[in-house]
C-alpha cells in the first residue's frame, strides 16, 4: 500500500484553528501550502495564477473552517476547496478572454497590443458607470454575483442585468466599424421625403 503524499492534519489542530487560534491556522497553511500550490500549478498551468489561487483558496479556508464537519479526511476538504478556487479562476479567465476577443474583433484592434489596449479601454469606457463597474467586478476581477451586489449596494438580479447589457454594448461596439462602412447608396425607408 501506497503512503499517502499529504500530511493529515491532527483534528485538534483544526479545532483550535476553527476556533480562532491563528498559530492553528498557521501550522495548517504551512502543512497544506505546498501540495495545494502544486495541484494548483498543473490545474492553472501559469505559476503566478497558482499562488494567487492557493491565497485565495487558504481564505476560503480559514473562512469555512467552522463548517468543517469531520465527513472526509481534511486534506480532501482543502483540496475541494483548491479546486474550487482553481475552477472559479479558469471561468474568470475564459470570460477575460471572452471580452477581449470581443473587443480585439474590432478591425482596428488586429495592429498590435498597444493598440488593442487603447480599444479596449476606449470600449470600457463607452460605457455607462453602472454597466463599467458590474461588468469589471465580475469580468475583470471574477467576483461573484452574489459578491459585486453587495460591492454595488444594488440586488444580485441587477448585476446580472447590468453585465448582460455592458456584454451586448461591447459586441455592438466591436461591430460598429463594419456596421459603418456604407455598401452602396442608402436606401429609402417608406416615407422619407423625397
Amino acid at each position: 500500500m501506497r503512503e499517502p503524499r499529504v500530511h493529515e492534519t491532527d483534528p485538534a489542530l483544526i479545532r483550535a484553528a476553527a476556533a480562532g487560534d491563528l498559530a492553528a491556522y498557521e501550522q495548517i497553511v504551512r502543512e497544506h501550502q505546498q501540495p495545494v500550490w502544486r495541484f494548483l500549478r498543473r490545474l492553472l498551468s501559469d505559476d503566478g495564477a497558482a499562488e494567487d489561487v492557493a491565497q485565495e483558496t487558504f481564505l476560503r479556508v480559514y473562512r469555512r473552517l467552522p463548517s468543517f464537519a469531520f465527513r472526509s479526511r481534511f486534506s480532501t476538504w482543502v483540496f475541494q476547496v483548491a479546486r474550487n478556487a482553481g475552477i472559479d479562476e479558469l471561468r474568470a479567465r475564459q470570460r477575460r478572454e471572452q471580452l477581449l476577443d470581443a473587443v480585439a474583433a474590432r478591425p482596428s484592434t488586429t495592429a498590435g497590443g498597444a493598440e488593442a489596449r487603447v480599444e479596449i479601454a476606449a470600449a470600457l469606457a463607452s460605457l455607462p458607470v453602472d454597466l463599467r463597474e458590474a461588468l469589471l467586478l465580475i469580468e475583470v476581477l471574477g467576483l461573484p454575483y452574489a459578491e459585486a451586489a453587495v460591492v454595488l449596494a444594488v440586488p444580485e438580479g441587477t448585476v446580472k442585468s447590468r453585465v448582460f447589457t455592458a456584454r451586448v454594448r461591447l459586441a455592438r461596439w466591436a461591430r460598429a466599424d463594419e456596421d459603418e462602412a456604407p455598401e452602396g447608396p442608402p436606401s429609402r425607408e417608406v416615407g422619407d421625403e423625397v
